[in-house]
């Protein structure tokens, strides 16, 4: 457990980073609006199958740095190489969890496919979520506006609702505790209220449809059909036919949060394809 400091932009930036195991590298990147910590099921089970587990907290959640600005999803980028750079990891395998499919996509985009083997999206917002003329099926951006002004006017109180359609909590209490729901409140609400703000403007607004054809490694696609929070039809189902030679995998029945509620299923289908 370390941090690693981007020196790249006009603030130094601090990310803190956790590394367990040996073998091929496999970097987790979290999504919004938790942290690290939202990866307990995935990275005992990759450690234990024999790689090289990191797990990294993004800037302004976390422990990592909060600066005020450069929430734009190459800022967020530019951390992840200096930490595949400092770290001089080679043949890493990206794995990115919501928004963090964001910085999967923008690091082909920004730094090519040097040191990379394969990516994996797990419930990405990939490739766009705003509702557009080209998009009809996003989100409106009156619901995305109605989503800022939430969190700038009871962040806390959007949050502690938040998981539970992040869960499909109603449908899924078998498969996942209040316990949980209320340990993704206390990561949430500890992140940067700024930072929580200012990524979702990122993952709301970015437009990542013409970045697709840059990823040029393996990649698996993995998505829940009953993912209220960022619907399969305009992320997974879009993504797979952007990006070459990809492929995708529905977890039936799986809410965004998959990660928790169907973590077998979830992790089969991440080993297998490490193993590949």
């Amino acid at each position: 457990m370390a941090f690693i400091t981007n020196n790249t932009q006009k603030e130094p930036v601090d990310i803190f980073y956790e590394d367990y195991g040996t073998g091929q590298p496999v970097i987790l990147i979290h999504g919004w609006p938790l942290s690290r910590k939202s990866w307990e099921q995935q990275v005992w089970k990759i450690v234990e199958a024999g790689y090289r587990c990191i797990s990294y907290d993004r800037r302004g959640f976390g422990i990592s740095s909060s600066p005020w600005n450069n929430y734009d999803y190459s800022s967020l980028t530019s951390d992840l190489n200096q930490l595949i750079k400092q770290l001089e990891l080679r043949d890493a395998v990206l794995v990115g969890f919501s928004m963090g499919g964001g910085e999967v996509v923008r690091y082909f985009t920004d730094f090519g496919n040097k040191n990379i083997a394969k990516a994996v999206l797990i419930s990405s917002i990939i490739p766009i979520v705003k509702e557009k003329e080209d998009n009809p099926e996003g989100v409106p951006e009156k619901d995305l506006n109605g989503i800022i002004a939430a969190l700038e006017n009871d962040r806390v109180g959007f949050l502690k609702e938040f998981s539970k359609g992040f869960y499909n909590y109603e449908e899924n209490k078998d498969r996942v505790s209040q316990a949980q729901l209320d340990y993704d409140f206390i990561v949430a609400s500890h992140a940067s209220p700024r930072a929580t703000i200012e990524t979702a403007k990122a993952w709301m607004h970015t437009d990542f449809r013409s970045e697709l054809k840059n990823i040029n490694v393996p990649t698996l696609i993995i998505h829940g059909d009953a993912d209220g929070t960022v619907p399969i039809e305009t992320s997974a189902k879009q993504a797979v036919k952007g990006i070459k030679g990809s492929t995708l995998e529905v977890i039936k029945e799986a809410p965004h949060g998959l990660n928790i509620t169907h973590k077998e299923e979830l992790n089969k289908l991440l080993l297998d394809f490490l193993k590949k």
